[in-house]
């Protein structure tokens, strides 16, 4: 076995690589290559490794539940009209909701790292916890003959408020954490083609997923030809054995059956964890339900429901937001204009061409930031272009006048597009508004986010916004296309508000 850089490969006993896999194969661990090896790895799993960080939550969760209960007193109390209306129950219901909730958290997975990756995921276990509990404190009370006190289901709110805010506060905690290295589980992949490739890219380049790639092991000769499952089993354990990692994440694409199922059963029995990555890294996860047909488990997507009420709901909130928006930043429109008006000559709003839905054309409006002949200086700058595919884009484009700099860096020049919202031109949220000369270097793909409105914000801004590659901005407009929802929607603006105030990725 030869390893290169991080990717481990097979060699036939010449050590040439192999055509194919024969009883020359290198014998990894001492056993026949016919018979799969009988290493036993033992290490901690997945659920008992970083315990300090799992006691420090739990013992989190503990005093919020004890802070929500409080709040639910005082709250109940407020309403009730008198303490003692709400002091009627016993004393021991409070200690049963308190140990019922933090035991709907256990049993909710909610220590769980896995089960944590999407802030909603854990966001509903929280919430399914604290209605368990308070519900099982009724329940309890019922049976036992105890009076629950009348304050208790004041818990649901402030149980689910405090300890959804809790889990906010520690996944930046555990986020920060990871992205210094600490809290992250050592993993290895096993795949040899463009998904195991980038796979493990996103992994490596997003430690604060919680993984920490040591390896990646091929699973076909140069040749291409597939290697036998016992000789990529070989592979991982000695993978396994030498960078003590816990989990194995397979390829899907990358890896047959025959060598899936058996690596599945092998390295779960061993105590690792494994996981299988399924090629549609553009297909949103809640459109994914797992079922079984036959004896294979299957993945049926939900399709996007673009009619009926949510793209008159969508609408409605595209006016509501853009009209408070507007209201709200009047003063400071204001105080831009004026600031405009007083650095450079020319006008105070900039008009440019952009496609539209479906490909119609309207003049997209900005507070100007560059001189006013900025476009005719356009192809003179064109050699210094730093973005690629069809975007434009210069860190120090000698156009940008000082005030129009500060203005891009916090998107102040963006806000008259709340005005092409409520023309019906515009999104608050959808692809970027394009140039029509983009269009010619679209791949036919990309024609497809002209199904919806172009938006102020997106996932491409919110993602890195100018710093994101041209394949990441065609990426993220079409997962947006296809995938759409009104929570989408919402999660974009609330990830939109810190990423402008930040001034993160704008230039």
């Amino acid at each position: 076995m030869a390893v290169t850089g991080r990717r481990t490969t097979v060699q036939d006993a010449s050590g040439q690589g192999g055509g194919m896999e024969s009883e020359r194969a290198p014998n990894l661990l001492g056993d026949s290559p016919l018979e799969p090896s009988r290493l036993v790895l033992a290490r901690p799993t997945l659920s008992s490794r970083f315990p300090a960080a799992k006691l420090w939550l739990f013992a989190s969760d503990a005093l919020f539940v004890v802070l929500a209960m409080v709040l639910a007193r005082v709250l109940g109390e407020e309403f009730a009209g008198s303490a003692s209306a709400t002091e009627r129950g016993d004393t021991s219901m409070v200690l049963v909701c308190f140990v019922a909730i933090l035991v709907a958290l256990a049993q909710q997975r909610a220590y769980r790292a896995r089960y944590l990756s999407l802030r909603r995921d854990e966001w509903a276990r929280v919430i399914r916890a604290v209605v368990l509990g308070v519900v099982a404190t009724i329940v309890v009370g019922f049976f036992v003959g105890a009076t629950v006190p009348e304050w208790i289901p004041w818990t649901l709110a402030t149980g689910t408020v405090l300890l959804c805010f809790e889990r906010e506060i520690a996944r930046r905690i555990f986020t920060h954490l990871r992205g210094d290295g600490r809290l992250v589980r050592r993993a290895v992949v096993v795949g040899a083609n463009t998904e195991a490739d980038e796979l493990s890219m996103m992994l490596m380049g997003s430690r604060e997923l919680g993984y920490d790639v040591v390896g990646l092991v091929d699973t076909a000769f140069p040749t291409g030809e597939e290697l036998s499952w016992r000789t990529v089993l070989n592979s991982v354990e000695r993978m396994v054995a030498d960078t003590s990692a816990a989990t194995v994440i397979l390829a899907a694409s990358a890896t047959n059956l025959d060598t899936a199922s058996h690596l599945t059963r092998r390295l779960t029995d061993q105590g690792l964890h494994v996981e299988m990555c399924m090629p549609l890294p553009d297909i949103d996860v809640t459109r994914l339900q797992l079922r079984p047909l036959g004896r294979f488990p299957v993945f049926y997507v939900e399709p996007v429901d673009r009619s009926g009420w949510r793209p008159a709901a969508k609408r409605v909130f595209d006016v509501l937001v853009a009209s408070l928006a507007l209201l709200v930043m009047s003063p400071v429109l204001g105080l831009a204009a004026l600031a405009i008006k007083l650095n450079s000559p020319g006008p105070v709003i900039f008009r440019q061409k952009r496609v539209g839905k479906d490909g119609e054309l309207f003049n997209v409006l900005k507070l100007r930031t560059m001189v006013a002949d900025a476009e005719s200086q356009l192809e003179e700058l064109r050699e210094l272009n730093e973005a690629d595919g069809p975007l434009f884009k210069i860190r120090d484009d000698p156009r940008i006048t000082k005030v129009g700099r500060v203005l891009r860096k916090f998107s102040i020049d963006e806000f008259p597009q709340l005005w092409n919202v409520l023309r019906g031109e515009m999104s608050i949220v959808g692809p970027r508004p394009a140039l029509p000369a983009e269009m010619s270097l679209w791949t036919t793909d990309l024609h497809e986010r002209l199904r919806v409105r172009p938006g102020i914000t997106g996932m491409w801004q919110v993602n890195g916004r100018t710093d994101s590659a041209a394949k990441d901005y065609v990426r993220l407009d079409l997962y947006y296309v296809d995938n759409w929802s009104l929570l989408m929607d919402l999660i974009i603006v609330a990830k939109t508000i810190p990423a402008v105030l930040s001034g993160r990725g704008a230039y």
